[in-house]
């Protein structure tokens, strides 16, 4: 068997509608992980559409309770054809957001996969049903082609808490982490650049938010008995978010700002544009970080937003000067950003500036993440989803939004590499949520070939993987 033959058996799989019965199964289990009513379900998911396919590809499955968050299981699947053999990780969440079925448009079940054209709607159709399902299939297509084997050893873990932060990830990670040991990490998930253009992508932005807040006193009073005498908690957070941020949406805290975005990253950048596909909104250019590209501001810099922002009644205004006022800010921020201090720096900022009413407080945190674009191993994947598509694919340091992409890279110590089946305009967390027939069709050709490929070349592979790292290494001084 050869890998032409292989892919052929997949897309023919494909275009007989197997795979769309596959992912109408796992749409219709409503696995809203934010829901207690759902538990059963979420179990469900694993016991009828995970475990089988695993079980019948000789796979050891390990079922593990959620140490944080209960009936938020995760599963841990193992197939060790030969401790010599290089090991692949792999992850998806089989949970997703409410469904909202209220709202999705006319003729549209959030539960009932719906084919449209090129697409196929239906709640986790993109996040992240979808997205795993191409690459079990891939898997399954492959241990066919070769006659009950991959030719790797593989690892898959699987959760039900991702649309709540994940909670019990990293817990799992750390006291599993012989049994999740492992070459390379290799998954789905978050969208492609754009639709037309594959994508591989080599870890995620991190993100932190915190509050800011204006206490002055008790209660309200009147603005015409006292405005100019009293402090306005709405006008002096206005003007202390203003000193965050300018009127540029360019961050101020020099403390906080990342390191300049190198000759490297420059150039991988060079090939990236964003917002091309028809129905993105229209980006300001002169909106961000002064002297960047659009592709430099979102995937090597770091952008401070207002998430709200709140004083008095915004329903019912009334002549009378607020009490108090509060908005939730978000930093999403790349590699080398002191963000655990973040709450100091913010701090120190505003006393400078004079705020010392402001109040910040740290909210919450995830860190950045991102492998190293010239190792070999990136330069693989690249080559495999060109021959796959006969396209040039995109390279993005890294996801301009977030995953818990930091317990693979950080905690489990591998190289990571992360290529989407899904595409902007998805409506992930939203409704009308679907997935583009096209791009899982090519999604499952180059994930056929990517696997096909590590069965053949995976020694070879992690050997100048392991070489560049070692190279780098001495580079950096051993640091």
């Amino acid at each position: 068997m050869t890998v032409e033959k292989a892919v052929k058996q997949a897309l023919g799989w494909f275009d007989g509608g197997e795979f769309k019965a596959v992912l109408a199964r796992r749409v219709a289990l409503a696995t809203e992980s934010q829901s207690t009513e759902r538990d059963e379900i979420l179990k469900r998911y694993f016991e009828e559409e995970i475990n089988p396919a695993l079980r019948a590809m000789g796979f050891e499955l390990q079922l593990i309770d959620n140490p944080q968050a209960a009936n938020r299981p995760f599963l841990i699947a193992s197939r060790i054809e030969d401790p010599t053999l290089p090991t692949v990780l792999s992850y998806g969440h089989g949970d997703v957001v409410f469904g909202d079925d209220e709202n999705w448009s006319e003729g549209l079940d959030p539960w009932v996969l719906f084919e449209d054209g090129n697409r196929w709607y239906g709640r986790g159709s993109a996040d992240n049903k979808g997205q795993h399902s191409v690459n079990l299939a891939a898997l399954e297509q492959v241990f066919a082609a070769r006659g009950g084997k991959l030719g790797f050893n593989c690892k898959l873990l699987f959760e039900m808490g991702e649309e709540i932060s994940s909670p019990g990830l990293a817990e799992v990670c750390r006291t599993h982490h012989q049994t999740l040991s492992a070459d390379l990490f290799l998954a789905s998930d978050g969208p492609r650049l754009s639709a037309e253009r594959p994508t591989l992508f080599l870890g995620s932005r991190g993100a932190v938010n915190f509050r800011l807040s204006v206490n002055a006193r008790d209660k309200d009073y009147h603005s015409g008995n006292w405005g100019g005498l009293l402090p306005n908690p709405g006008t002096l957070l206005a003007n202390a978010i203003s000193c965050l941020i300018n009127q540029q949406g360019q961050m101020q805290v020099a403390a906080l700002k990342p390191p300049a975005v190198s000759t490297a990253i420059r150039e991988i950048l060079r090939d990236i544009e964003v917002a091309t596909t028809p129905g993105d909104p229209e980006i300001d250019v002169n909106w961000g970080e002064a002297g960047l590209t659009p592709a430099e501001r979102l995937f090597a810099w770091n952008q401070m937003e207002v998430l709200s922002f709140l004083t008095g009644n915004p329903a019912r205004p009334m002549n009378a000067i607020p009490a108090k006022a509060t908005a939730v800010c978000q930093m999403r921020f790349v590699v080398g950003t002191d963000w655990q201090n973040l709450q100091q720096h913010v701090r120190e900022h505003l006393d400078a500036h004079g705020f010392h009413s402001v109040e910040v407080e740290f909210l919450r945190g995830s860190p950045a993440t991102r492998f190293d674009p010239t190792d070999p191993l990136v330069d693989w994947v690249l080559e495999v989803m060109q021959q796959s598509s006969d396209k040039k694919p995109a390279l993005l340091p890294n996801l301009g939004g977030s995953l818990p992409n930091e317990v693979f890279a950080d905690i489990l110590g591998l190289p990571t590499l992360w290529v989407p089946h899904s595409y902007p305009a998805c409506g992930q967390h939203a409704v009308d949520e679907h997935m583009l027939i096209s791009i899982a069709r090519e999604g499952l050709e180059i994930m056929t070939r990517l696997f096909w490929s590590l069965g053949e070349r995976g020694d070879a592979l992690l050997a100048a993987h392991h070489q560049h790292a070692a190279k780098s290494l001495a580079q950096d001084g051993g640091k």
